[in-house]
Formats: C-alpha cells, structure tokens, sequence
C-alpha cells in the first residue's frame, strides 16, 4: 500500500551509492526484544555506550514500529519488506517458502547484485516449528542458542524445558509436560558462556575473513547478525546485573488495563507465565516486577556488550567508511506496563523499536529524526543506500526509502506507521501518527461483522490510560479512511 507515502522515493532504476564508489559493505544488527530503553532514547537506566555510541556516528529514528509485535512475523517483514497482512504470515510457526516460496528476500536482493550474504545467530526465528530459510544466505547460517542456562537449578536440574524445548523443534506436542525454566539467572561467567557472546566472537571472525577477501578485490560483504538477550530467560553474567541498582529501576507507572477498551486487545500471562517463578495467571506482584525489569537491564546491558565487540572491530579493520550499519529491534516489550508482560499486543511499548541507521557521508553523525518509520521501510532503504535497484516482488513491497530522511531528518515520506497483531480470531490493524494510534479489531473473513475500536491520544494520554474511539469521532473517522486505503488482509492459509 503507498496511500501514506507523501512523495515516491524509489525509480526502480538503478542508483548511484551516496556513500563511496563502489558498492558499500552492509551490517544489519538484529536484537530480539529490544525496546528503546537506551541511553541513546533518554532511559537514564539504561547501561548501553556501545549502542548510545552507533547512535552518534549516525542517525536515530525516534518513532519507529515494527509490523507486528512478535519475533517470527517481525522477521519475516524485514526480510521481505511486506505486511504480515500483505502475505499471511501471522505466526511463530509460519514457513515462509511454503506461503510464498518464490519470494526475494533482503539479503537475496543483495546477492543478486554481487554481494556475499551471511548470517550469524537469531535471524529468522528457528523453533515453534519453524527452521528459518537457508535460501537467503550464501553461506551456511551460524546458529546458537536462544534458550540457555548455565546453573542447574533454572532448569530442575538439567532438564529440558518448555520454551528450550519450543526453540530447538523438540516434544512440541508434550509441552505443557516439561517443567518451566527460570526466569533468570546471574552466575559468574564469561560472555561467551552464552550464545550471544559466542555469536559476537564469530561475527568478529567474519569480518576478519571478509577485510581479507577485500583486500584481495573480492565481493561487499552483508552480514546479518541476531543476539538474543533481553529475551527471557533473563540469562546473564552477574558482573551485568551489578551495573544496576534494582531500586533506581523505573517501575511501571500504569498498571491498569486501558479503560473502554475492548476485551480482546487485553493479555495477562502468556509468554511470561512459561517462567518459573511467575504466577500462572500473569498477576506479578511488585517485588517480582522488580526482579524482572532488573533482568531485562541487565540483558540489554549484555548485549549492548557483544554489538560493541562488533562494531569496534569495524574500526579495528579499517572498514567503518564504507559499511552500512543498521540496528534494529524485532518489536518492544511490556514490563508490566498496562499490566502486561512481553509483546503479543497493538499498545505503544509492545510495537516502537530502536532503528539506528549508520551511513557514512550522508547521515550526519548524532542526528534524530521523529519521521514515522517502520520495519518495512529498511529494505529500500538499504537497497537505495547500496545502490541497488529499488526491490520487486514477488511479494508485496510495502516499504519506503527513508534516504530522504537519512540526508534529511526534517524530510517526509510516510505520515503514519502501520501494524497488526492477531488474538482472539480477529485482527487488531493500527495506524499510528506521531499523535494518535487507531487500532480496528474485526474478523477479516466477515465484512458484516462486529468491529471494535480503540483510539490513545499520546499527546494527552501517553500511557494509554482511556480508550477515547468515543470521545473523538472525528479523529477516528479520519483514521479509519487511512485504514480503509489498505488491502484486504491475507489469511494465515492463502497457499
């Protein structure tokens, strides 16, 4: 859909690479439950130099959304620059190749066009059924660990979980079974004790071998890296957890469900309650709250760690002027906000993500935007940055250039972000201004049905209080003519 697009960014032809002659190298940093809390977004919390410092060598996006806030379809967004509603994939298991098995993924594209495609760690998500797509990479995928603990006692004594069990493709029909793992855990260990850390030393080996093939005049290289943490379990190095005083944590300021908004946008439970110690029912009570959110810090303040072994071996090698540095988080995470846990939802905190794009020569250092981007939008980003040609489907490409922006940060091309998330059966699609989101809950098999309404105000009402689709009529009249410009959504069973 481009009716939000206030001006074409995209030929199709072609382009000249703004950054250098030649084709420039792309980094693209993939972080799994990664919200903008972030030195660099103003949490005052946060212990995160190595990504504060990728913020001041480029550009900030500050009202960024992903397309749907939960990993696998996240994913699959990026790497094909279109919907989940645009190609029915809504959930962890979805296979991409079996819904759309002639589709032209983003490192795709850039193999077509002379590139050496890899991936390291979490990139597609691998588990609940789903094995990733090895066709997207010219060299075999380094897979690590999501799951993993180090002391005995997180998972009754070396047993295997539900959620190790989830990623790794085992007993998915015995789950409710195994017992749960912890939550978290801190015990004196190195980083690369954890996968993270050890997907952290091997992308730093990669780019060593690739300053190697350069030299020689080989191919640009596109990596794709994926760390895991702050996903849960809260999985750490105790030196992480001691970076935070729990007692100067922010702890959540709205604890209530929205008022008036309808059922089925509500969650409590889910994926949290698949840890030991949290309540089966999600009802978390405030010391917990606080355990927990002091393990999301710490987590982040690990992986902040491992990008900057990454990113200071850029610098190492000689190769910081001519590489594209994107980061990236699949969606947000609720820490008992509203009260709710994890993502799974259509609210602010599940939804904006940190995107920081690095372009050497034309993102200017330290800038910030507050231009609405969405993950759709880095595929012809990237494409046009690399100058490649603008990418064709199959699928749908959804996306916009942000280039404008990146020369830019007061230039336009979208006036709104747009996602959805599945529940209840029924389709929750929003569009978000940088005032308002409008969320529409309906069966999308049934026209005539019933169909619910939420609208927040974030300029009045930021943490989503009241839902106002009564209050304000005229807002929600106006949205919904956005909303209508859309395409009908595609099923989860369209092929």
């Amino acid at each position: 859909m481009k009716g939000n697009v206030v001006f074409a960014v995209l030929t199709g032809a072609t382009l000249i690479s703004p950054l250098a002659v030649g084709k420039p190298n792309v980094l693209l940093i993939l972080v799994d439950d990664l919200k903008p809390a972030l030195g660099c977004y103003g949490d005052s919390a946060a212990r995160t130099p190595s990504m504060d410092a990728l913020a001041r060598r480029g550009m900030r996006f500050d009202l960024a959304y992903c397309n749907q806030a939960v990993c696998a379809p996240s994913r699959f967004t990026l790497m094909l620059g279109a919907h989940s509603t645009s190609t029915g994939l809504y959930g962890l298991g979805s296979h991409l190749r079996k819904t759309w098995p002639d589709a032209v993924t983003l490192p795709q594209h850039f193999a077509k066009h002379g590139y050496r495609t890899e991936s390291l760690g979490k990139v597609f998500h691998i588990g609940h059924g789903n094995q990733g797509d090895p066709d997207s990479f010219s060299m075999p995928h380094f897979h690590d660990k999501v799951i993993e603990y180090l002391d005995p006692q997180s998972t009754d004594g070396g047993k295997l979980t539900r959620e190790e069990a989830l990623f790794t493709n085992q007993k998915l029909g015995q789950i409710r079974s195994l017992p749960r793992g912890a939550a978290f855990e801190s015990p004196v260990a190195s980083d690369a004790d954890y996968a993270d850390g050890r997907v952290a030393e091997e992308t730093v080996k990669r780019l060593k071998a690739a300053k190697q093939r350069l030299a020689k005049g080989d191919t640009p290289f596109f990596i794709t890296v994926g760390f895991v943490r702050p996903h849960l379990p809260f999985s750490a190095p105790k030196k992480y957890w001691d970076m935070h005083d729990p007692a100067e944590l922010p702890m959540p300021i709205n604890k209530a469900f929205p008022k008036d908004a309808p059922r089925v946008a509500l969650k409590r439970g889910g994926e949290i309650a698949a840890f030991k110690p949290v309540p089966a029912d999600g009802m978390i009570g405030d010391a917990l709250t606080r355990k927990l959110i002091h393990g999301y810090y710490a987590s982040t303040s690990y992986v902040d760690t491992q990008i900057g072994k990454v990113t200071r071996a850029l610098g190492e090698l000689g190769l910081v002027d001519n590489t594209i540095v994107v980061l990236w988080g699949d969606h947000g995470w609720h820490l008992g906000d509203l009260g709710i846990w994890t993502k799974h939802t259509n609210y602010e905190q599940a939804n904006r993500i940190p995107i920081i794009v690095v372009a050497p020569g034309l993102a200017k250092p330290g800038s910030v935007t507050s231009q609405l981007a969405e993950t759709v939008d880095l595929f012809p980003t990237l494409s046009e940055l690399a100058g490649l040609p603008a990418p064709s489907g199959p699928q749908p490409i959804d996306g916009v250039s942000l280039v404008p922006v990146l020369k830019n940060p007061g230039a336009r091309v979208r006036d709104h972000a747009y996602h959805a998330y599945p529940r209840g059966g029924k389709l929750g699609r929003a569009i978000r201004t940088q005032r308002y989101r409008l969320v529409e809950w309906k069966k999308h098999s049934d026209e005539n049905g019933k169909v619910e309404y939420e609208l927040y105000d974030y300029k009045t009402d930021p943490w989503e209080t009241q839902n106002h689709h009564i209050a304000k009529q005229k807002t929600v009249e106006k949205l919904k003519k956005i909303l209508s410009k859309y395409p009908s959504p595609e099923t989860r069973t369209r092929r």
